[in-house]
This record gives structure tokens, sequence and C-alpha cells, in this order.
């Protein structure tokens, strides 16, 4: 296969990759086939999955939206994937023309795409870190530059922290991340949850057991204390359509089957 010019040199495009799938769901054009076949295998055991994960990245728009409008111009995607459809610099400088972003994920070819995408850009950082090593993460000279101007910062957390296991304790490592952020700074952050569809929850976490990223789906009550310390915003924790919808009809008539929670709190 002839590599495209916005593939960086070295990476197997004979490997589906979970970042060029998330983009194949989302209908972006920065797949391959082989991504788009595991697309369909996923896709063959849980139909609605492309819709969920738009319905996520919608939720996404209109939260960094909000966060824009409330005067952020400081941002940190944690868990990015390919910054490529809906990117969050795109949407806050509609808004913000002088934000700033920091792109965070652990996967080495999601970032090196990633950064062959952002070269020219001189506002917009990408960084490999893992979430679960947060004092790594906040350690690093893109993330330390970030928050030093103690200007409110809008941290991403967006369909992340259910890859994160009980036992690496999700809501310390937010509360740890809290504390770094600047009085003012803004979570946002969804979650699958075992609400609204529990019929499929169980198969999907089977499915993600067979793969290097176990997925662990978590209660409303689980979700919201992770807002722990922050001032949520109405509506609170709400299924992704929830969330401030553009238009009242596009929550439709079962917002549950979206399978995924949402909310926005601020640090007081």
């Amino acid at each position: 296969m002839r590599r495209p010019n916005w593939v960086p040199e070295g990476t197997d495009l004979d490997k589906p990759n979970a970042a060029r799938v998330y983009d194949y769901y989302l209908g972006g054009s920065h797949n391959f086939e082989v991504d788009r076949e595991m697309a369909r295998q996923a896709i063959a055991l849980w139909p609605e999955l492309p819709q969920i994960m738009r319905s996520n990245r919608a939720f996404l728009r209109r939260a960094v939206q909000f966060a824009a409008e409330q005067g952020i111009t400081r941002f940190l995607d944690i868990g990015s994937g390919i910054p490529t459809f809906g990117t969050v610099h795109e949407i806050a400088r509609a808004i913000r023309p002088e934000a700033e972003v920091v792109y965070v994920d652990r996967d080495p070819v999601a970032v090196a795409h990633s950064r062959l995408l952002l070269a020219d850009d001189e506002d917009c950082s990408v960084v490999q870190a893992d979430v679960r090593d947060i004092d790594d993460l906040l350690g690093r000279p893109e993330v330390t530059a970030l928050l030093a101007a103690g200007e409110p910062v809008a941290v991403l957390l967006v369909a992340v922290m259910h890859f994160v296991s009980d036992s690496e304790d999700p809501w310390k490592l937010l509360a740890v991340l809290r504390e770094a952020l600047p009085p003012g700074s803004a979570l946002i952050l969804s979650h699958a949850s075992l609400e609204g569809r529990p019929d499929q929850a169980e198969d999907h976490q089977k499915l993600y057991r067979m793969t290097p990223t176990p997925l662990t789906m978590r209660t409303r009550e689980q979700i919201t204390a992770m807002f722990a310390g922050f001032e949520l915003v109405e509506p609170g924790v709400v299924y992704l359509p929830q969330w401030r919808p553009d238009q009242p009809e596009a929550v439709g008539r079962h917002p549950e089957r979206m399978t995924g929670m949402a909310g926005v709190g601020f640090r007081p």
C-alpha cells in the first residue's frame, strides 16, 4: 500500500489502529481498509456503535463551545486520538481565535499521526502520556506550560475514563488532576454507562476484554463521583444527547440507547 502524506514513516498499514477505527466511525477519511474491516466486525455485534461514537463527538463539540463561550482559551485534550474530524482547536477557535490546545494520547500511532497533522500549528502541542500516570502527564513541559499562566483550562476526558479500571482508581486520578488546575477550570467528561442498555453492556465489556484496552462501564452515581470538587453545570450528568442539545428534538425518544453519560463541571 502506498503511504499517504498524512501517515508517519514507519506506520504499520496492515494492522488496525483504534484511533483510525474511531475516525471511521465518525465518518472521517484518516483510516484504511484494515481499520474499516475491524469497525464492520464491531458494528455487526452492535449496530448502533457509529451513532454512539458520533453522539459522543457531538457532546465534545457542544462542551468545547460552551467552555469557549465562558472565556476559556486553554484546552487539555486527554485521550485525543487523531485530531482530524471536528477537532478541539477548530471548535474553540471559532469562538476564541487565540485558543491553545495540548493533545495527549498514550497510543504512539495516534501521537505520530497528530504531530504530523499539527506540525504547522504553533498553538497546538502533542504529548504521548497516559492518564493512569497522572504525575508524569502533568509533568510534561507542554502541559506545565499550559497550566503555568494560572488561567482556566478546560480538561477533556471524553470516552477515556472507562478504560481505567477500578483497581487503578480513576476517582483518585481525577482528584490529583483537579488540584493541578487553576480556579475556574472546567472538566469535560463522558463515560460508557451500565445504565440505559444493560442488555448490551456485558457483551460490550466482554468484547473489549479481548483487546489491549478493556472497558469498565459504570453507573451514573460512579460517573458523577468523578466530578468531586467541581461544580456541575445544568443539566448535570445525563445521557450524551441530553447535555445541552442544539435543539430539543435532537435528543430523540431514547437517549439511553447512546449508552454513555456526560457532564461538565467547573473548579471553584
